[in-house]
C-alpha cells in the first residue's frame, strides 16, 4: 500500500476540500494489479483536492477486498463502490454511473489494470484546461507492456498531436488511461448505450464541447496488456464486431441529430470496416454492388435535373 498517509497527500490542498478533479476507476478482478493502480493515484501532487470514484464490479478474487482497505485508510480522498451483482454481464457499463458520482469539475480515468507514472501528470492536465476554455480534455501517451516486457508506444505520428472538435467527433484514437476532461458527460444518448467502445462514443460526445490538447511534457503511463483485458486480448474479429456495433451506434445518433456530415462519415467507416470483414470475393462483389447503386442514383438526379431544366 501506498506509504503517503492521506495528510501528506492533502497537506498542499489548503482549507479547500471538495475536489476539483474526479478519477473514476472501473475494476474487476484485478487483484494483483489494483494496488499498484491505486497508489499511482495517491502518487499525485498537486495544489488542489482529488477523489478517486471507484468500482468493483463483483470480482470473484480478491479486487474488491484490497479496494475496502484502501478506502478505509484514504477516508477523504477514495470513495468505493462495491457491486454484489455483476453489472457490465447484464448490460450495464459502470463507466456513466461513475462520471456521474464525480463530485470534480474535471474527470480523470484509468482502469484498475493499469496506472500512471508521473505524479505530476494531473496538476499538468488541470493547469491547461483551467487556461484554456476552447479545450475539453487533454492525453498524453502511454506504454503498452505484458509480462514479457515492453510492447510500444500507443499514440504514434498524428496521435502525438492536438485533436481538433471535429476529429473528436469522428472518433479519433486516443490513449483512455491518460485523458482528463471536463465533466460535462452525465447522460450518454439512447442511441449509445450499449456501443461496446465507450471511450470512442466518450471522444465523440466531448468533441461537441471543444478541442484535445495533446502534452508531450507528461511521462506515458502504462497500459497492461492482459489475460483478463476487456479489450486488449479480444481476438481480431471479435474487435472489429465491437467497432462495427460502435460505428452504427454512432451513425444512428449523429441521424437522429441531424448532422448529415458524421452520419456519412460513420457510414463510411462502417462500409471500410465491413470490407475488410468478408472474402475478397465478397469484396468484389460488394463494391459492383456499390458501383451500380451510385450509378443508378447519378441517373436519377441527371434526369430530375434534366427534366427540371
Amino acid at each position: 500500500m501506498n506509504s503517503r498517509p492521506e495528510s501528506e497527500i492533502t497537506k498542499h490542498w489548503g482549507t479547500a476540500r471538495e475536489p476539483l478533479l474526479s478519477i473514476v476507476c472501473p475494476t474487476y478482478n484485478h487483484e494483483h494489479f489494483v494496488a499498484q493502480t491505486l497508489d499511482s493515484f495517491l502518487a499525485q501532487q498537486t495544489d488542489f483536492p482529488f477523489e478517486v470514484v471507484i468500482n468493483d464490479d463483483c470480482s470473484t478474487d480478491g479486487t474488491a477486498a484490497i479496494v475496502a482497505e484502501y478506502a478505509r485508510h484514504y477516508p477523504t480522498i477514495i470513495r468505493a463502490q462495491l457491486q454484489t451483482e455483476n453489472q457490465y454481464q447484464q448490460g450495464n457499463h459502470p463507466c456513466p454511473g461513475l462520471f456521474r458520482m464525480g463530485r470534480g469539475k474535471y474527470i480523470a480515468f484509468c482502469e484498475g489494470d493499469d496506472y500512471w507514472t508521473d505524479p505530476t501528470k494531473l496538476q499538468k492536465q488541470v493547469d491547461f484546461l483551467e487556461s484554456h476554455l476552447d479545450y475539453v480534455l487533454t492525453y498524453h501517451d502511454a506504454m503498452a507492456f505484458n509480462e514479457h516486457g515492453m510492447l510500444g508506444i500507443q499514440l504514434q505520428g498524428k496521435g502525438q498531436s492536438d485533436a481538433t472538435s471535429l476529429e473528436l467527433m469522428k472518433g479519433r484514437p486516443l490513449s483512455t488511461l491518460t485523458v482528463c476532461f471536463r465533466n460535462v458527460l452525465h447522460q450518454l444518448p439512447r442511441e449509445l448505450v450499449g456501443a461496446p467502445l465507450n471511450d470512442l462514443v466518450w471522444w465523440c460526445l466531448l468533441g461537441a464541447h471543444g478541442k484535445g490538447k495533446y502534452q508531450g511534457d507528461i511521462a506515458p503511463a502504462a497500459y497492461r496488456v492482459h489475460s483478463g483485458g476487456v479489450f486488449s486480448m479480444r481476438s481480431d474479429k471479435k474487435k472489429l464486431q465491437m467497432t462495427l456495433h460502435t460505428y452504427g451506434s454512432l451513425a444512428n445518433y449523429y441521424f437522429r441529430i441531424g448532422n448529415q456530415a458524421l452520419y456519412e462519415h460513420c457510414q463510411v467507416q462502417l462500409f471500410g470496416l465491413s470490407l475488410s470483414a468478408i472474402s475478397p470475393l465478397q469484396k468484389l462483389l460488394a463494391l459492383a454492388l456499390v458501383a451500380r447503386n451510385v450509378s443508378v442514383n447519378l441517373f436519377r438526379r441527371v434526369t430530375a435535373s434534366a427534366v427540371r431544366g
